[in-house]
């Protein structure tokens, strides 16, 4: 790079003020090589990124990673994953002054008009080799990586997020860990760009089962769901229907997960006054006499307003003392602000024992008076040992 500095501050031939002096064909070997179809250069890659801050520079990583994957017919598994960590590590501008001058070469004249010095030919140019990236066969681990890449590092910087519509959609109907990382991207899009996507809660409650206490991103998974069940328009019976099926999963999964579980369902009456008819009823007293409907994938006719939340009675019985604690706190009137459930997200049973391994432990007497022989003075008279 100091080659392409040098060349870019002091060209070997003339060029017009009014032209960028950006030594483009030395710079387009150095990227392809980076972007190697045989050998992994990720960790060279990052180590490239204190050069992508520059306007100049990143542009050209951008054109040069678009023609390789627009020309390539066989992509490897290794190219694809450097390609990606290429774009992975683009720093976009944050102004958002149309005229960019953050330049690593001679700076053209100030009046000239380049798609080099244009903050929105960059964007134009960011979204359209993202885009041509996320259309290509990745690998599981690196659609996962993309997808947790794209609300921060993608979409706020595209052109017109809502051309990731498609790809989020599909990705959130895939099912397992890759919905639950299509999350936050999806609800972007329609929280903050109209995108209409009426079946996203439907799709949500289906996501509620027991694996999803067990995978990586739980608490990942939790924090956007309690974020999406944040507004208060949403209808009664959704919000009953998640509050039922999370309390129905209390009962098989692991205490770590009950301890997300409650507060979870508290905050969801808390926000929701008329769903607390769930802890008030005391007719169902167990799965028998519970119209709720546990296998119905459609949250309106799970009936689950006309059940209630027996399980949390039964957590106040658990063997674990922290869960049925907290499982008590449906006996008392709710607060009027919401339980914090940071502190619960992370929390996993190997910390739940580790926390309980390391409290002091109270000696219980077991004897009032100290013996002073093995048998007593009780017993002496009938056995005798030899």
């Amino acid at each position: 790079m100091k080659f392409v500095a040098g060349e870019g501050r002091h060209p070997l031939r003339k060029i017009s003020p009014r032209h960028l002096s950006f030594p483009a064909i030395l710079f387009q070997r150095i990227v392809i090589t980076l972007l190697s179809s045989e050998e992994d250069l990720t960790s060279l890659i990052i180590r490239f990124q204190e050069f992508t801050e520059y306007d100049d520079v990143r542009y050209y990583i951008m054109k040069t990673s678009l023609k390789e994957l627009k020309d390539m017919e066989d992509f490897s598994e290794v190219f694809l994953l450097n390609t990606f960590t290429m774009l992975e590590q683009l720093s976009m501008p944050s102004t958002e002054e149309e005229v960019l001058t953050n330049f690593m070469s001679k700076l053209p004249d100030s009046n000239s008009k380049l798609k080099l010095n244009s903050l929105k030919e960059h964007k134009k140019l960011f979204t359209t080799v993202w885009l041509e990236l996320l259309r290509k066969k990745l690998s599981t681990k690196l659609y996962k990586n993309a997808l947790l890449v794209l609300p921060e590092k993608v979409i706020p910087h595209m052109t017109s997020p809502l051309l990731l519509s498609d790809f989020l959609t599909h990705s959130y109907n895939i099912g397992g860990a890759i919905s639950l990382l299509a999350l936050n991207g999806l609800f972007i899009l329609i929280n903050r760009h109209n995108l209409n996507y009426p079946d996203f809660y439907q799709k949500l409650y289906t996501l509620f089962d027991p694996s999803v206490f067990h995978v990586k991103y739980r608490a990942r998974f939790f924090y956007l769901a309690d974020l999406f069940l944040t507004s208060t328009h949403l209808p009664a019976y959704l919000v009953a229907a998640f509050a039922k099926k999370l309390s129905r999963l209390s009962l098989t999964v692991p205490p770590a997960g009950c301890m997300v579980i409650i507060p979870f369902i508290c905050n969801l009456l808390i926000r929701h006054p008329s769903c607390q008819v769930l802890i008030n009823r005391a007719e169902t007293e167990g799965v028998p006499s519970d119209l709720f409907l546990m296998e119905e994938k459609d949250p309106a006719k799970c009936n689950a307003l006309e059940s209630s939340l027996w399980e949390i009675k039964a957590l106040q019985s658990h063997y674990y003392h922290e869960v049925a604690i907290l499982a008590q706190k449906i006996n008392h009137p709710l607060p009027t602000q919401e339980l914090e459930m940071a502190k619960y997200l992370d929390m996993s049973t190997e910390e739940l024992i580790t926390g309980e391994m390391s409290k002091a432990l109270h000696h219980v007497p077991l004897a009032f008076e100290v013996p002073t022989d093995f048998l007593g003075s009780g017993l002496k008279d009938l056995w005798q040992l030899q």
